[in-house]
């Protein structure tokens, strides 16, 4: 790395963890930065992952004490789920060529960016349905997180409600441990494809901590509604540079 990439990539990381530590959305910087460092699209997004780890672990360990399993299915089942959903996302962003993943990827930034706008709809949780639904639905948000981390979080409520979850901090708590063993299986794959870029990753961990610590001290600071504001107006314009870093990329 050069200076300015490290420099590109520490700034990113820190708001990065702080985004995810407030309401989320860390993968809209950390995609884009990486790819502007020069590292390949799949790689970028299996890295950009990578360093938002700790993170996820981190918020799995300090909800612990709310988590309890939902009606119906089992932890062990659900665990099972995120491992099953995680590895094969990550089998399958394997085996996606870089060109195509680029194409994909500004796509995928502006659905990610989609569900937070829409997240507290989502949210609101609907009926319960039947248990092998759910379990599909689940199994479907983890293949995904696998493949693309972008909000991830807001899919899992939005899933875990159809198992008829309304208590916001059983939900959220299971969503961070479904996250957590999702992602770290996921990039476990990543490492074992050679996909991972060691070296921005170890990097953009530091800066993903600190930046995911101080996201938490300000958390009751900042007005929710302008915070959902700037989340989205990031997502928009992350994918806007992407899709038009590509196009010149093409025509060159």
């Amino acid at each position: 790395m050069t200076l300015p990439e490290a420099a590109l990539l520490a700034g990113a990381a820190f708001l990065a963890g702080g985004l995810n530590a407030l309401a989320g959305g860390g993968s809209f910087l950390t995609l884009p930065a990486l790819m502007a460092a020069g590292v390949p699209p799949v790689a970028a997004n299996a890295t950009g992952t990578a360093a938002l780890l700790p993170g996820y672990l981190s918020a799995a360990w300090a909800s612990r004490r709310d988590l309890q399993a939902p009606a119906g299915l089992g932890l062990p089942s659900l665990l099972g789920l995120a491992l099953l959903g995680g590895s094969a996302g990550a089998a399958l962003l394997l085996l996606t060529p870089d060109r195509l993943f680029a194409g994909v990827a500004p796509l995928l930034l502006l659905a990610a960016t989609l569900l937070f706008a829409l997240q507290p709809g989502l949210q609101r949780a609907p009926a319960a349905v039947p248990q092998a639904i759910a379990a599909a639905v689940i199994l479907a948000v983890c293949v995904y997180g696998g493949y693309f981390n972008g909000g991830l979080g807001i899919l899992l409520l939005a899933a875990l409600s159809l198992l008829g979850l309304r208590e916001l901090h059983r939900a959220n708590a299971l969503k961070n441990l479904v996250s957590g063993v999702l992602t770290a299986i996921a990039v476990v794959l990543y490492a074992a494809g050679e996909a991972l870029r060691w070296g921005p990753a170890l990097w953009m961990m530091l800066f993903a901590t600190a930046g995911g610590y101080a996201g938490a001290r300000w958390a009751s600071r900042i007005p929710p509604a302008r915070l959902r504001a700037f989340i989205v107006l990031t997502g928009l314009v992350m994918a806007a540079l992407i899709a038009l870093r590509l196009r010149q990329a093409v025509a060159a």
